[in-house]
């Protein structure tokens, strides 16, 4: 049986997923299954689980994952998936995601829903409507003074989307910070009720400056599930057992659209820019984005 062949009889799959949805959608009970759990243990069982290479295991993983969410492989390259990590950090189809070429441009580096986004008022972010959080909080106050009055955009992934994550332009990397801590969920009922979320969460702090040598940071933040975010660039896959260094210096050049990693489930990727940048046409919170469609354009 192909692994993207239905679980179910059409019908029965679509009363599920009127359920499904209904029990989703109840926030507090949705914030309560996902966060008032042993979060830190699930996220390393998963973690576990997902490397066990069993193609009988896989499927019956793969079935269950199919009853909580939209699972679409349609896009991906031919693979024969050995592993839960082989479908979450499958790759798509040559061209699937062809990023736009305009050098005045930046790119969404994921497939995405986009979150809170705008203007960072002095080092003040938004996580959600009423919900503000500190950039030195986030990303530690050196690169807080570099980001400060810039522009950000909050890209989350869900569990079914492309997991790997792009340069969303020619960029250099230096250098990389490593901060361990939670895995909170990142979903909308948890980002209306935990302050600070994103500061209390496992994360890594990309710093990378463009062609014209303007800087901008790229921000993966883990998440509930979220076994480790990998980083290709460092040869590197930081995890919640990492005792490595937490400062990883860089000198890594990437090409616009370039793969820069992965996460192992789904989570979140915070972009900050300058402030000449601008949020293209159609970007606002509750919209989806794909891999290389235009996210920010040179402001004239």
């Amino acid at each position: 049986m192909p692994f993207d062949t239905p679980v179910k009889s059409q019908p029965a799959r679509a009363g599920w997923r009127a359920w499904r949805d209904r029990v989703l959608q109840h926030e507090p009970l949705n914030f309560a299954l996902t966060n008032h759990v042993p979060r830190v243990a699930l996220t390393l069982l998963m973690g576990r689980l997902s490397r066990i290479e069993n193609r009988t295991f896989t499927r019956l993983a793969l079935a269950v994952w199919r009853l909580f969410a939209d699972l679409d492989l349609s896009e991906a390259a031919p693979a024969d998936y050995r592993s839960l990590r082989d479908v979450f950090t499958r790759a798509l189809r040559d061209g699937a995601r062809p990023f736009d070429p305009d050098p005045d441009v930046l790119c969404s580096p994921c497939d995405a829903i986009v979150g809170a986004c705008g203007d960072v008022h002095g080092t003040t972010v938004w996580q959600a409507k009423g919900m503000p959080y500190r950039l030195e909080d986030l990303i530690g106050p050196e690169a807080a003074a570099v980001h400060a009055n810039g522009r950000f955009v909050t890209l989350r992934l869900t569990s079914t989307m492309y997991h790997r994550f792009h340069a969303p332009a020619d960029l250099h990397v230096r250098r990389v910070r490593y901060v361990s801590g939670d895995v909170f969920n990142v979903n909308p009922p948890a980002l209306r009720r935990i302050p600070g979320l994103f500061c209390r969460n496992e994360r890594a702090l990309i710093e990378a400056t463009l062609p014209d040598g303007s800087p901008i940071a790229l921000v993966p933040v883990a998440a509930i599930l979220v076994a480790s975010i990998r980083l290709h660039f460092l040869d590197v896959t930081l995890h919640l057992r990492w005792r490595g260094p937490h400062e990883l210096p860089c000198d890594a050049s990437l090409s616009r659209g370039q793969e820069m990693g992965w996460f192992e489930h789904g989570s979140t990727l915070i972009l900050f820019v300058p402030a000449h940048w601008r949020l293209a046409d159609g970007i606002e919170p509750g919209g989806t984005i794909r891999a290389g469609q235009a996210l920010w354009r040179r402001a004239d």
